[in-house]
């Protein structure tokens, strides 16, 4: 997910609330969230630290003393964006609009000082161990010290804290990161460079800060990480997803509990039969595969073969009704060739995902995969990468159309027209900014407004979103 100026839209939480008469504002900022979730989480974090500490967030990076950016670096599109970014605020510190630029998050940690050679007039760059920092940061660019412009601290065994979080998402959902880090050690991938080694948060910390989201008015908890399926494993010795699963299905006031990042291993009987039986965990599962053909899987270190997965997603199937399946694959990784990607076009067709999305290879220079031999050229990448998003849209289309007639619950995220009573929701389905929406027409009866749950039957399908009607009071 990528939140663009401004920072939040107008079904947002509040910007930030006012500050208090005995809180002198220290100074104004703008704030600029890129990346994922995870990334958003961290985000979240600084704002709320940013806040106590008496500095004001602005919408516009004009109206600011100076801007924040957490940037993302985990492949090229992504590097890109962030730079970008920072050209963007960097052009307005050399017009005199704002007095200085902060770096923050994922490209900071990755590119640290080499950073500062390339864009010399960033003014600070914070670590993504260091975003508990950020005010000091801050306070040293307020104040003109510039001693320290570099703040990069080691990757901790426990997952950070999260509490002291501003949410910039709607009130009604909230991302939930259980974990920090990962041990895989996929060859194309640089996020253990750049997010350290897996650290579970404690059971205890991730119940407190639901507890916390839910008196805030979420609805919906969105469990991310870096690796779901591993948690608990470095502080418990054995996975305990199921069991802290069972554990935030008991809070009131959280209705729907939605699972990413699953890794297609440590998913037991045990874990699937929690998702079954509970009543506010969606069956709604994000597995990302990467690939099926077991020549791709092994040079890419996944650990898995192409018998155990589909072994793993017919169980899955078999277990949960109507389970909702997204995954996402890679094409055009070093090596692959005609026959490999005939594997995967095959396995898609075969499996017949409702969600799924196709990242062409990004070559990472610190990667073990950056050194195989056969890399392929973009134009192969694309082309491959259309091949299988051919398949897979007619795929999402047919499913859309297979849901007309059937009765959902959706939840409401905004008002499209709210005069006609018109609105954009969501199904158990849809994951919020990567998969569809509903387009919900409400009952006069019953008028609605954004974070309601309410059942709804299926009128039609466009593409690969849905058209509904509310049949049935919110909840």
């Amino acid at each position: 997910m990528t939140i663009r100026l401004p920072v939040v839209d107008s079904t947002a939480t509040q910007v930030a609330p006012a500050l208090s008469d005995k809180q002198s504002c220290r100074g104004r900022y703008a704030f600029i969230s890129l990346g994922c979730p995870k990334n958003t989480v961290d985000s979240e974090q600084m704002l709320g630290l940013l806040h106590r500490d008496g500095y004001q967030l602005v919408q516009e990076p004009t109206d600011s003393d100076f801007v924040v950016i957490n940037t993302c670096g985990f492949i090229d599109r992504a590097r890109q964006e962030s730079m970008e970014t920072i050209d963007q605020m960097l052009a307005l510190k050399r017009q005199g609009i704002i007095k200085g630029v902060i770096v923050a998050g994922c490209l900071a940690e990755r590119e640290r000082e080499s950073l500062l050679q390339i864009r010399p007039e960033i003014d600070s760059l914070v670590g993504v161990f260091s975003r508990d920092d950020i005010t000091q940061m801050a306070d040293r660019l307020i104040d003109g010290l510039e001693e320290q412009r570099t703040l990069f601290r080691p990757a901790p065994i426990r997952a950070l804290d999260d509490t002291q979080r501003l949410r910039i998402t709607p009130p009604h959902f909230a991302y939930l990161k259980i974990s920090e880090g990962c041990d895989r050690l996929c060859t194309f991938c640089a996020i253990p460079k750049m997010r350290g080694k897996h650290a579970s948060k404690p059971v205890e910390a991730i119940l407190a800060e639901a507890r916390q989201l839910a008196e805030s008015g979420a609805r919906e908890l969105i469990i991310v990480a870096q690796d779901t399926t591993y948690y608990g494993r470095d502080i418990y010795g054995e996975s305990r997803l199921a069991d802290l699963l069972l554990q935030l299905d008991q809070i009131p006031g959280i209705q729907w509990i939605r699972l990413m990042y699953f890794y297609p291993m440590y998913i037991d009987d045990y874990l699937l039969n929690t998702i079954a039986d509970s009543p506010k965990i969606l069956p709604y599962i994000d597995m990302p595969l990467q690939h099926i053909s077991g020549d791709m899987l092994r040079r890419m270190s996944r650990r898995v073969t192409p018998e155990s997965t589909r072994q793993l997603i017919s169980k899955m199937r078999e277990r949960i009704d109507d389970l909702v399946l997204r995954t996402t694959f890679i094409t055009g990784f070093p090596g692959e060739t005609d026959q490999h990607v005939d594997e995967l076009a095959q396995f898609i067709e075969e499996f017949q995902f409702e969600r799924l999305g196709i990242f062409t290879y990004s070559l990472e220079p610190d990667t073990p995969a950056a050194k195989l031999p056969n890399h392929l050229t973009d134009e192969v990448k694309l082309q491959r990468q259309e091949r299988l998003m051919e398949i897979q849209q007619r795929i999402a289309f047919q499913w859309a159309k297979k849901q007309v007639g059937k009765a959902i619950e959706v939840i409401v995220d905004k008002a499209l027209d709210q005069s006609k009573n018109v609105w954009l929701a969501r199904g158990s389905a849809d994951a919020p900014d990567v998969d569809a929406v509903v387009y919900l027409t409400g009952s006069p009866r019953t008028p609605l407004k954004t974070g309601d749950i309410v059942p709804a039957e299926v009128v039609g399908s466009r593409q690969y979103d849905l058209v509904a009607a509310a049949i049935g009071a919110p909840r």
